[in-house]
């Protein structure tokens, strides 16, 4: 356990707790959790420990609210495993990537992206509404696992802030879901650039264990409750939830290109 107060390690499971829902419902709960994990370790601690224990906490909490939407949801698994191992390949390829890459000059064009999502599913208030009852092609498919999977994933690895969000307006566009099902099915996705991620991290030995398991409790909570939210509210307030994570997350990245 780092040398934190009893009053940060309190403030860091909080964070986790409403980190959890908002991933469950929505994606983008990284938004919350890693900023409180590289505020609240102790000064000077390299910030690979706050990446380690974020994937090592994320990765509970993600893995409870795809059981939960498993169960109650139409999601594919088989598919969604087969875009999440895609997401896999390319998280490991902007990794690599990333550490020869300035991705500062990228900030602006995520932003800009952003933006362009937030004005579109404002004006086009069906989006995500009500699954399509046609078949989907395999062209699609195919699709969703080279966009969702290796593109969003390579994005994960080289930058990523709002990779649940993208993943879920993907899924939504590509293979016609409901912003429900296609929460669902980004958070199977999720678990598997995860546990890559971790897998690293915790081979060069950067995640504070001890912490990481006490947050993961409230993260496990909250990814459990966001994602019965999601089930019983319905789509129409997961459009509500995913507007709001897409417009913080411009005001995220804004702060960092400019302010900070």
């Amino acid at each position: 356990m780092p040398d934190i107060s009893l009053t940060m390690v309190a403030l860091l499971c909080t964070a986790a707790l409403a980190a959890g829902w908002i991933d469950a419902v929505v994606g983008g709960g990284g938004l919350l959790l890693l900023p409180a994990l590289l505020l609240g370790l102790p000064p000077g601690t390299s910030a690979a420990y706050a990446l380690g224990t974020n994937k090592a906490v994320a990765i509970v909490g993600t893995t409870g609210a795809a059981v939960t939407y498993a169960r109650k949801a139409p999601v594919d698994v088989g598919l969604a495993v087969r875009i999440g191992l895609a997401a896999l390949a390319g998280s490991t390829g902007g990794a690599f990537v990333a550490a020869g890459l300035s991705t500062e000059v990228l900030k602006p064009v995520v932003m800009v992206v952003l933006l362009g999502v937030g004005v579109f599913v404002i004006l086009k208030p069906a989006f995500g509404t009500a699954p399509s009852t046609a078949p989907v092609s395999p062209r699609r498919i195919l699709a969703a696992i080279g966009l969702a999977g290796l593109g969003i994933g390579f994005y994960d690895g080289l930058i990523g802030p709002g990779t649940g969000t993208f993943l879920v307006l993907a899924l939504t566009a590509l293979l016609h879901l409901d912003l429900v099902t296609a929460s669902a099915t980004a958070k199977i996705v999720n678990c598997c650039t995860n546990a890559g991620a971790l897998a690293t991290f915790a081979w060069k030995g950067t995640v504070h264990w001890q912490l990481a398991a006490l947050m993961a409790v409230f993260n496990l909570a909250g990814g459990m409750v966001g994602a019965h939210t999601a089930l019983k509210k319905g789509s129409g307030f997961v459009r509500v939830v995913l507007l709001t994570v897409v417009f913080a997350l411009v005001a995220n990245l804004g702060y960092q290109q400019w302010v900070a």
